[in-house]
């Protein structure tokens, strides 16, 4: 008797990418690099095949469906620009921290706790730009006193109470984005001498919370009225002309 099979439930199964899919996803940067661009093609699940393109520079996982990665992206020992932005991480492998050539690692918007972050991301030597914001930290692993070559961070709509302390032993940290976390506003003088940045980051519109897409609708709604507004202002300077050359066209008449 031949067993039915189990249905999975409302579970997404994601789209199934193929080795073929892969290659064809392979791209080549303006400065020679390699790069692996598998964004916004709905992958639940990492993908196995992409160990066999291990030796590229740069790996596009953002917007997906992602829940995990797996240790086995240590694979990757030539990446040096990871982006995983805008999905369902919960965690980031303590293997992340073996990618020594990696300078860019995105991380946002997607659902990290502190407890998510491994120490050993304190083991990436060479990190320049590292994005945590709009995730769910509270506080950030010590062991990040320990990224010298650190130049930016994003720590923007986290749950951080307080600015981390190691901030000012980052020696060539320049700019850093704390903006809505729930810190006193007397504690922002601990950052003062690093410029504080606002970033703007493209996401789908199902990726957002309601309260976070109904202040994106509003603060629209508020530009498109300033630009009709702006724009009804400008047409009156004008409304005197018959047509914007109409002076012109009477001075040729004359010379003529």
């Amino acid at each position: 008797m031949v067993k039915s099979k189990k249905k999975s439930g409302n579970v997404p199964s994601g789209r199934k990418i193929t080795l073929k899919m892969a290659r064809n996803a392979l791209k080549v940067t303006v400065d020679g690099k390699r790069r692996l661009d598998l964004s916004n093609m709905e992958i639940a699940t990492f993908p196995k095949c992409i160990l066999k393109l291990c030796d590229v520079d740069e790996l596009d996982l953002s917007r997906n469906l992602l829940k995990k990665i797996p240790d086995t992206i240590d694979k990757f020992v030539n990446l040096r620009w990871l982006d995983l932005h805008s999905n369902h991480l919960e965690q980031i492998p303590a293997a992340i921290g073996r990618l020594h050539n990696l300078y860019n690692l995105n991380l946002c918007n997607n659902h990290l706790t502190t407890p998510g972050i491994p120490h050993e991301l304190g083991n990436l030597k060479n990190l320049r730009i590292l994005n945590l914001g709009m995730n769910r930290i509270d506080t950030l692993p010590l062991s990040m006193v320990a990224l010298k070559e650190l130049r930016e961070l994003g720590l923007f709509n986290n749950l951080l109470t307080q600015c981390p302390k190691f901030l000012q032993n980052l020696p060539k940290l320049q700019k850093v984005n704390i903006k809505s976390n729930p810190i006193p506003t007397e504690d922002h003088v601990e950052v003062d001498r690093i410029q504080r940045v606002e970033c703007l980051y493209l996401v789908r519109e199902e990726c957002l919370c309601p309260g976070c897409l109904k202040a994106c609708k509003e603060t629209q709604e508020r530009l498109e009225s300033r630009i009709s507004t702006a724009s009804t202002q400008k047409r009156s300077i004008f409304a005197g002309l018959l047509t914007p050359n109409s002076v012109a066209q009477e001075n040729e008449a004359v010379w003529r």
